[in-house]
């Protein structure tokens, strides 16, 4: 007898138990963990015999919200077949995130309608009970529950204390092993419809070979990221897509001086977003925070904010406009004049160059940009600078004008803004509203955050409900077959 056995991960250690069945001859396969023997073993099981009770949910995503959900799932269910099927390496933006170490969530969101605010899609519809369900909390001590010890830095960003994301990823394949989850890797779930009686056939590809394998599943949960696929795999199930864009992402800036600038960093700056086809008044293009400059332009917190809450904006813009910076945000300008004519008194015969008021909290090499921006000659003194040539340098570090001429990627993650509309799915059970038992958690969704642990969140609190519906109606129809059965 030949077995046609789907391609395994070995490396993970978790087991594949395939769905497929071979109609030639009669037999449905599986490969088996055994985790008291540690080894698998090929067993073939004649399809008459396989049990009508024995449901199966495919996860499509090997991510944060799909292993999440999987693993919750079965956890609820332990009955219930949960395969999930990746097409790359399982959690890889996990491994990349807050720069290899993993910022695993935000701990500094207690409020649930502060932390709706930090989603520039989904602010308005996360004020509800999404995060009452899962939030921060319950994530760090979901983590901390199955071994991983973490800590809260100053920003409120959370991280593993090993500050490694290894730690986060051994983590859930080891509990996704436990639990029985299958995970198989380089394919992918090509096309989805509904078949008689409910249940989703499902096309899979594998990625390197030309091979198709054909799967029938009682629920399918899509977590595939902002790629393609799960947009796909959702618009032939009947849902609409909010076409993706890029969000958070740094500015490109054409400014030869600010490039001599790159390293420098402002703990505390107030930046404006101005965009030519954008008339109207818009708050969220206003943002407060730490700013870094980079070879190219500027980033940093307040950047990728910005970029984040303009994601559309600035992509109907072609990535052009003018960003306004308040260098000192905490002083008004009135304040501003007065000091710098306090220090012109003071040091009337120092170098303009070499001297300047320690309370704008600026270093040298930018104060040196602002006297070069305004013109004046290096050897300037104080005693010879105007008052016009005052009040002009207290507008430029209230109102730094800096033209942007494109967008950089940010390093640590690649977000999209775009996805399945949240009108069309409910929240409180991450199911679709146009198709039973399909649910959706993480990107694949119009939903994206801020940086700072924001997005990993919205996919550990979507994989966690998306898991318990699931878990919950295979668990409500085991109990339906059994009394049907007698055995209840």
């Amino acid at each position: 007898m030949s077995f046609h056995l789907a391609r395994l991960s070995l490396q993970f250690g978790i087991s594949s138990r395939t769905a497929a069945t071979n109609s030639s001859n009669g037999y449905y396969y599986h490969l088996l963990f055994n985790p008291t023997k540690r080894k698998f073993t090929a067993t073939a099981i004649p399809t008459a015999q396989k049990s009508s009770k024995e449901e199966l949910l495919v996860v499509v995503g090997g991510g944060a919200a799909g292993v999440y959900g999987a693993i919750r799932a079965k956890t609820l269910a332990p009955n219930l077949d949960v395969l999930v099927i990746e097409k790359g390496m399982p959690l890889s933006k996990v491994k990349i995130s807050g720069g290899g170490r993993c910022n695993v969530t935000n701990g500094h969101c207690s409020d649930n309608k502060i932390l709706a605010e930090q989603y520039p899609r989904g602010h308005r519809e996360f004020r509800g009970s999404f995060f009452d369900m899962h939030g921060p909390a319950d994530t760090m001590s979901w983590f901390t529950d199955h071994g991983v010890a973490l800590k809260i830095e100053e920003d409120g960003r959370v991280f593993p204390t090993s500050n490694s994301s290894s730690s986060v990823i051994d983590c859930l394949l080891s509990e996704a092993k436990h639990r029985g989850v299958s995970l198989q890797t380089k394919k992918v779930v090509s096309s989805a419809s509904v078949g008689a009686g409910g249940k989703f056939l499902l096309k899979l590809e594998k990625r390197t070979v030309s091979f198709v394998e054909n799967v029938k599943a009682d629920y399918l949960l899509i977590a595939s990221g902002s790629s393609q696929q799960g947009h796909c795999l959702a618009a032939q199930l009947g849902h609409s897509i909010v076409d993706p864009v890029p969000s958070l992402f740094t500015f490109k800036i054409a400014d030869s001086g600010l490039a001599e600038l790159s390293g420098v960093t402002f703990p505390k700056v107030e930046v404006k977003l101005k965009l030519e086809n954008i008339l109207r008044n818009t708050p969220h293009l206003t943002q407060v925070g730490p700013m870094l400059v980079t070879h190219w332009g500027l980033s940093g917190p307040v950047i990728l904010r910005l970029s984040a809450w303009g994601a559309r904006d600035l992509f109907s813009s072609g990535y052009k406009g003018t960003l306004m910076v308040d260098f000192v945000p905490d002083l008004h300008l009135e304040d501003m004049k007065s000091i710098l004519n306090q220090h012109k008194h003071k040091y009337a015969k120092q170098k303009a160059l070499n001297s300047w008021p320690l309370g704008f909290s600026l270093t040298k090499r930018f104060w040196k940009y602002i006297v070069d921006r305004e013109g004046l000659i290096g050897d300037t003194l104080w005693a010879s600078i105007s008052n016009n040539s005052i009040v002009s340098i207290a507008h430029l570090l209230k109102h730094c004008a800096f033209e942007v001429t494109g967008k950089g990627q940010y390093k640590d993650e690649f977000v999209t803004a775009g996805g399945v509309p949240l009108s069309e799915i409910s929240l409180n059970t991450m199911e679709s509203k146009k198709c039973a038992r399909l649910f959706f958690a993480g990107e694949v969704l119009n939903v994206d955050g801020v940086t700072g642990g924001f997005n990993f969140q919205n996919a550990w609190s979507g994989g966690y409900i998306a898991g318990t519906s699931i878990g919950a109606l295979a668990l409500q129809h085991g109990r339906w077959i059994c009394k049907v059965d007698g055995k209840l």
